[in-house]
């Protein structure tokens, strides 16, 4: 069943092609994936099938009565509510309804109108089946790092925070059509492998654009490449699409080297013929105007090229002996100590808000530790790759950012070229790097900074969050660089792909100060730490099934050892008749609360809380019963 189509999209921003007459549609079951370079135009895209902004040209249709849920990268929020109002700014209608039963459960007094109201609500709600829905919102805020922030104002909110709050709002919508943008970003591995399992159970049709190649391979069963303004789709999961477009790839380079063979072999002919024989063979010279067409495309050869000198590593890099950091009264880290060697790979992981990024700003020198020491080689040079964009001055454009470290940067096979030409490698021809940084996208941002990091020609490299905002074949680039570098590498990330191709061993932040070292990769710690969960599982099973038996042991011996009393026996003859008393009650109120006659809201209260006493008493009572009736059958 077809959900939404788009029919010759075309769109530009700043004179740039994005769309050029796509055609585009969604079935119901389809989980997409959209891939691409960085400026190709992806968020734009999402924009305009979500209608956040408008085509050129082209239609966008959707199934009448089907919710798209959208999450932009911008996480659109009105800052002057809270969060919880944020949350149900714009959602499913039962949660306006929830929203609104639970306003009128606080007021102290209700009118005839509002307690009608609050009937037809309960009713509603009832018919619906949504009690559950607020251990749904509790769920989803608990896994996202918000609880407790319920009532902050969204304005006061930083980046991640209102990303995560934007995040809650469209699972909380359950749409029919599910569009995110990068939805990844600013989550920590917890909360990520939580979201990948929750869109691959719950949402049915999905389009979202993101860098996590494990994320994409475990939800996704099309991937549709948009590049140059046209879409290419693909059947399948990422590792799928990798092996079919490498295939494509390699095809049409063959394809185009043997027109080039052709192309010559007719040219020489072409060349060969007298002028007054040359209608006579008129086919062949239209045939060789179609070879040349061919022969004249660009083989795939447009990788970005990561190269550059890299200064010589000394035999001390940088030693941390006892170090202690506090932020405010916060222990962020913990008597740490750890000796960096040359050509060391170590990847960071823990919860966001645990001190990581205050860690590496320790190994920076941009926070000084509390207590301990930190000895940084005389020959170690640091490049530091971080979250914010400090480097990237607005109003420059970006040949004049590159020529202000250097106008000939030497690489690593020791060849000299121009600003111009390095900025060519890094995806960046002539026309664009007149571009001011502002009028770049958020992938074409990293870009330069990673650039631009480079070009200190580092020997230790850390690298906060690269993955993020970077295209897909960026970070193929990025990770082969990364695997040749043979300086010191420190790597923050949540992308398990990256860390899995490029680091040794972890550094793994538990909280409270305190860091664990583990050798290897974060699968095998994954690995590690499931087989930890299952043999705590285990043995905490086998102290319950123990209990148990204990406790049924005992039991047996005081059945055996202690017959009823006048007393007991007494309490026996009257339990009986006391609960089905209780059991007679408690079906006049369920049937009373669900009759669907008027009833005033204290009512509803007093009710509820009556049954949930009486249900308490019938448990307590019949336990009883149960107990006396063994111990004098016994």
């Amino acid at each position: 069943m077809n959900y939404l189509s788009a029919e010759d999209l075309s769109k530009s921003l700043n004179h740039k092609l994005l769309l050029d007459g796509v055609t585009f549609g969604l079935n119901h079951g389809d989980k997409v994936a959209l891939v691409g370079p960085n400026g190709a135009g992806k968020s734009t895209f999402l924009k305009i099938l979500a209608g956040k902004e408008p085509a050129d040209s082209g239609i966008v249709s959707v199934r009448r009565d089907i919710r798209v849920g959208f999450q932009d990268q911008q996480s659109q929020l009105e800052d002057h509510l809270s969060v919880y109002e944020n949350l149900f700014h714009e959602s499913h209608p039962t949660v306006r309804k929830i929203l609104d039963y639970e306003m009128l459960l606080v007021k102290n007094s209700l009118s005839d109108a509002e307690d009608r109201q609050l009937q037809q609500l309960t009713e509603e709600l009832t018919r619906l089946n949504a009690w559950d829905f607020e251990v749904r919102i509790k769920e989803i805020l608990g896994r996202l790092h918000l609880q407790g922030m319920e009532n902050q104002i969204a304005g006061t909110l930083s980046g991640g925070q209102k990303k995560r709050v934007a995040m809650a709002r469209v699972l909380l919508m359950e749409p029919e059509i599910l569009i995110l943008d990068e939805p990844t970003n600013h989550l920590d591995m917890e909360a990520i492998e939580w979201l990948e399992g929750l869109i691959a159970r719950r949402f049915h049709t999905i389009l979202m654009v993101t860098h996590d190649r494990y994320f994409m391979d475990r939800i996704c069963n099309q991937i549709v490449e948009l590049q140059q303004g046209q879409l290419s789709r693909y059947k399948g999961n990422y590792t799928f699409y990798l092996e079919k477009r490498t295939e494509t790839i390699e095809n049409r380079n063959a394809e185009i080297e043997k027109a080039q063979n052709r192309y010559r072999r007719e040219l020489e002919w072409i060349r060969r013929q007298p002028k007054a024989r040359g209608t006579k063979a008129k086919y062949r010279v239209d045939a060789f105007e179609d070879i040349k067409e061919t022969a004249f495309q660009k083989i795939d050869d447009s990788r970005l090229q990561l190269s550059v000198k890299q200064n010589r590593q000394g035999g001390k890099v940088l030693n941390l002996k006892k170090v202690n950091f506090y932020l405010g009264d916060k222990h962020l880290v913990k008597d740490f100590t750890h000796y960096f060697v040359p050509g060391e790979r170590v990847g960071i992981i823990g919860p966001n808000g645990v001190g990581k990024s205050s860690f590496i700003r320790l190994l920076t020198g941009e926070n000084q530790q509390t207590t301990g020491d930190i000895d940084r080689g005389e020959n170690t040079l640091i490049g530091y790759y971080s979250q914010e964009f400090d480097e990237l001055k607005p109003g420059k454009r970006i040949i004049e950012m590159v020529s202000e470290v250097a106008d000939v940067i030497e690489l690593a096979d020791k060849s000299k070229i121009t600003a111009s030409q390095f900025l060519t490698r890094f995806h960046f021809p002539p026309p664009a790097q007149q571009q001011k940084i502002e009028n770049l996208s958020g992938g074409e941002r990293r870009r330069v900074q990673l650039m631009m990091t480079l070009l200190k020609n580092p020997n230790f490299l850390i690298l906060d969050e690269p993955s993020n905002d970077f295209d897909i074949n960026t970070l193929h680039v990025l990770e082969e660089f990364l695997g040749d570098f043979p300086g010191t590498l420190v790597i923050v990330s949540h992308d398990r792909f990256l860390l899995d191709k490029t680091v040794d061993h972890l550094f793994v932040f538990e909280g409270n100060g305190e860091i664990s070292d583990f050798p290897g990769n974060y699968t095998q710690w994954k690995w590690a730490q499931e087989e930890k969960a299952e043999a705590r599982a285990a043995e905490q099973a086998a102290k319950r099934e123990k209990k148990q038996a204990d406790r049924h042991q005992e039991d047996a011996k005081a059945l055996v050892q202690v017959k009823l009393s006048y007393k007991e026996s007494k309490e026996l003859e009257e339990l009986e008749p006391e609960i089905e008393k209780l059991e007679k009650r408690k079906t006049e109120i369920e049937n009373l609360l669900s009759s669907g006659d008027p009833i005033k809201s204290e009512e509803i209260v007093s009710l509820s809380k009556e049954l949930e006493a009486i249900t308490s008493l019938i448990d307590k009572k019949s336990m009883r019963w149960l107990e006396l009736s063994e111990r004098a059958a016994g």
